[in-house]
């Protein structure tokens, strides 16, 4: 009788139990062994921060199989409090230590899947085992035993995704959160300006977040800041980012890529042919730049484990799709969420870039309920292909998001986006949805039929002599503009054209329509002019003071 192939996973969340349950799917003869460290397997991750704010109230919510379950549906074995501490290669086999019983034993295999997934980074600082994380059920327990009592304060270190959903869930509990940022914004993944529509809803719902500051010491009931300015702390979370688990792939002699993580290929395979590595502790491939990056997304650890399992059944594969970073994060009712790369990091890199900001409503503003959204698109000039993409407000933004990755996966252009046939009825979008629009003013500009300008780049324009036109009505340019720029509604341009000739003008309005109707007129008249991208509202948000300093809740 032929022996039985043997697959031996390491890691029971995402990406290890998608290759466990789509082997058994393929090869029901198949030998499945999977170990987890911790109690628990296939447990909802990203489900954490929630539980602790009462959101998903049930903790039995976050535990979507069982050991048990597991073995009566895919016939896997699957052993939880069971750590390898060691692979030997050549012999194939792993050291393993039954935490609950204290005994270490081998087990062998013909294929390895690595998936033990990334680390959460805890600061080099006094009193830093006091600093809770959020990695697997166990962490969560913590954290709700450490809610048990009466805490009346809590600091988050980190401002990412994982940061803001903690300094959301402890808000819901009645805490006051402080929010400690090394960098200069909320949200690194994001561009400042669209960042800053984020910090202000943190900051207006009474979260404390101060930027370009560090956590120097963690004390019984407080923080030091390396400022020297200590802070009431009942909470401490540490959200400052992760790093993958490689500790096992190094000493078993595997490649580790030049960022730190397992180096595969596009099919998942190690540099030992018999050994597969999936999820957060992996390289991936960059989406735009084609380099290697890392990017501990949940959707791409179940595909990694998907292929895998492929793999090791002799089924077609399809190589691993390259990683554009998709990621979305809530606070309350604003929504921010990010595909491929920022302007910050192209221009850092000298690309030539085409970017455009508009500020559309969710669907049709006639209709009631119609919520503002900010969105970001990042072209490249040459191939007119889309880099990347932001977008922060209410309702709508993931929508928008989920389309626009879904275009730079198929490879459409920017201008295409203005002949997508999308959904519409006045309470789901607009006739020209938000997505369209991108497109029109991303071919009006590929076109030249508008000139734009960037809200950076005003005040060194000014200073060279660009001219500065607020075309919105009196009322508006009172109630807050742009220094040094003159009103001028656009309504009445066409008076002023004598006195425009022969210089470069800006004009802007709110969100940019305006303005661009007025670029138009004001061309066609011979003026040199372009038109600020994004408007007033890009521009305010971006240079607003709580972008660059730190930031305190209002009323404290």
């Amino acid at each position: 009788m032929t022996r039985s192939v043997k697959t031996v996973i390491i890691g029971g969340v995402a990406g290890g139990m998608s290759a466990a349950t789509r082997l058994r799917r393929l090869d029901e003869t198949a030998e499945i062994v999977v170990l987890e460290r911790s109690g628990y397997v296939s447990f909802a991750n990203c489900g954490l921060p929630y539980h602790l704010g009462g959101i998903i109230e049930e903790r039995l919510a976050l535990l979507l199989q069982t050991p048990q379950s597991l073995g009566s549906r895919f016939g896997l074995d699957v052993r939880v409090n069971n750590e390898v501490i060691g692979i030997d290669s050549v012999a194939k086999t792993v050291t393993i230590i039954d935490l609950a019983a204290g005994s270490e034993y081998v087990e062998s295999y013909d294929f390895l899947v690595l998936s033990p997934g990334a680390s959460p980074v805890i600061p080099h600082v006094e009193g830093a085992d006091r600093a809770l994380v959020l990695r697997d059920v166990e962490d969560v327990d913590r954290a709700m035993n450490a809610l048990s009592g009466t805490p009346q304060t809590a600091v988050v270190m980190g401002a990412g995704y994982i940061g803001i959903e903690v300094a959301e869930n402890l808000h819901l509990r009645g805490l006051s959160v402080t929010i400690v940022q090394r960098g200069a914004q909320v949200l690194s993944a994001l561009d400042s300006e669209m960042a800053g529509f984020m910090q202000e809803k943190l900051v207006n719902d009474g979260i404390t977040v101060l930027l370009e500051s560090q956590v120097a010491r963690i004390l019984d009931d407080s923080i030091v800041l390396a400022s020297g300015e200590e802070i009431s702390a009942d909470i401490v979370f540490s959200a400052i980012g992760v790093v993958p688990e490689t500790s096992l792939a190094r000493e078993a002699g595997l490649t580790i890529g030049a960022h730190g993580g397992i180096l595969v290929d596009e099919f998942q395979r190690t540099s030992d042919g018999s050994i597969f590595a999936v999820g957060d502790a992996v390289e991936k491939v960059d989406a735009i730049s084609g380099e290697s990056r890392l990017a501990t997304l949940a959707g791409l650890a179940n595909r990694h484990g998907h292929a895998a399992a492929n793999v090791i059944a002799g089924q077609h594969v399809v190589a691993a799709s390259a990683a554009l970073g998709t990621a979305i994060v809530s606070f309350g009712n604003v929504t921010a969420a990010s595909t491929g790369w920022t302007e910050k990091a192209l221009r850092a890199r000298k690309r030539e870039i085409r970017v455009i900001h508009s500020h559309p409503a969710n669907h049709a503003g006639y209709y009631p309920g119609a919520e503002t959204m900010h969105l970001k698109l990042i072209v490249d000039p040459a191939t007119d292909l889309i880099l990347g993409a932001q977008g922060v407000g209410g309702a709508g933004v993931d929508k928008r998001m989920d389309v626009i990755v879904t275009a730079m996966f198929a490879g459409l252009t920017a201008s295409s986006l203005a002949q997508l046939e999308l959904s519409y009825a006045p309470q789901h979008g607009s006739a020209k949805d938000p997505i369209n629009m991108l497109g029109y003013v991303n071919r009006n500009i590929a076109e030249g039929l508008t000139s734009t300008v960037q809200w950076h780049e005003v005040q060194s324009l000014q200073a060279s002599g660009s001219v500065l036109i607020d075309v919105r009505t009196e009322a508006e340019h009172d109630a807050g503009h742009i220094p040094g720029g003159m009103c001028i509604p656009v309504d009445t341009l066409r008076e002023h054209i004598a006195s425009l000739e022969g210089k470069h003008v800006i004009v802007h309005c709110q969100v940019g329509q305006r303005g661009h109707t007025a670029a138009r007129l004001l061309a066609q008249h011979g003026i040199d002019v372009s038109n600020l991208d994004g408007g007033y509202l890009t521009w305010k948000t971006a240079t607003q003071t709580f972008l660059s300093q730190p930031t305190t809740a209002k009323g404290k």
